[in-house]
């Protein structure tokens, strides 16, 4: 598959997404940036040399996340009866939230600028975030009187728990990137010609690490939220015995006695 509304490419371990629509400041409603977007979470998955996931956008903006122009002429995803608006988000803008959550490698967004509705949601559904200091954020639904349409509903709370995601749904409020590290909403702010090495260098980090276990282990967290105890602990003994018989981990030891850098193989 050819991209035309995304770049994406790889390089030493990591993968990049670049959302490449500045004209409509990065718009994710479209059939052919879902498509692009959902091939390039399949190609990540399946390609073992990919170790780590950026989504970015192309400036000013990260994604403006609806294009509310299709809104008001309702054209694209939002043309039809309430019953084929319904399955027009089912077939079209949510199968985003289910590639982005089913990449196994770990993945962070590189907030570049505005993240705004569907636009914030797809910087949530990562597994991290780093914001240039030009970022803000806005679960803005409510002020063009929609709803979360795309999962945000569920993301927000679990990052910032339940009383600020009412806050930031009721209100429809604008945040800037200090405001969204306070709150836990992301991992570190930066100046934003720092962000591409910032995320360049955390995403380096995560992929010298051994991928199979890296894998797991976001497996085993994202279980966590929604498992007892006894079931997370379940998962986490049959998930180690796996990790204790891996190439990996043998190598991970021998460097450390050997006082060297590992060399890991992914087996």
């Amino acid at each position: 598959m050819g991209f035309k509304e995304i770049i994406f490419q790889t390089d030493q371990g990591v993968g990049a997404i670049t959302l490449n629509r500045p004209d409509t400041r990065n718009a994710i409603t479209g059939a052919k940036i879902i498509a692009e977007i959902e091939e390039a979470c399949k190609q990540t998955n399946e390609n073992p040399k990919i170790k780590v996931l950026i989504i970015t956008g192309a400036d000013p903006s990260f994604s403006s996340g609806g294009n509310i122009k299709d809104m008001a002429d309702k054209k694209g995803m939002f043309k039809g009866t309430p019953v084929q608006v319904n399955e027009n988000y089912k077939k079209k803008v949510q199968r985003i939230p289910y590639a982005v959550c089913n990449v196994e490698v770990p993945t962070i967004a590189a907030v570049n600028g505005p993240a705004i509705g569907a636009g914030c949601d797809l910087a949530l559904m990562c597994d991290m975030r780093i914001a240039s200091e030009k970022a803000r954020f806005g679960e803005s639904f409510i002020n063009v009187g929609l709803i979360p349409g795309d999962g945000g509903a569920y993301f927000l709370p679990r990052l910032v728990g339940m009383a600020r995601a009412c806050e930031l749904t009721f209100t429809g409020d604008i945040i800037d990137a200090q405001t969204a590290l306070g709150i836990g909403l992301v991992n570190y702010v930066v100046e934003h010609e720092q962000l591409m090495d910032k995320t360049y260098k955390l995403a380096s980090k995560i992929a010298s690490k051994p991928p199979l276990a890296m894998k797991m282990a976001k497996r085993l967290l994202y279980l966590g939220q929604n498992a007892t105890i006894p079931q997370i602990l379940e998962q986490s003994s049959a998930f180690q015995a796996l990790c204790h018989h891996t190439e990996d981990h043998k190598e991970a030891l021998a460097a450390m006695f050997e006082k060297r850098e590992p060399r890991y193989k992914g087996k």
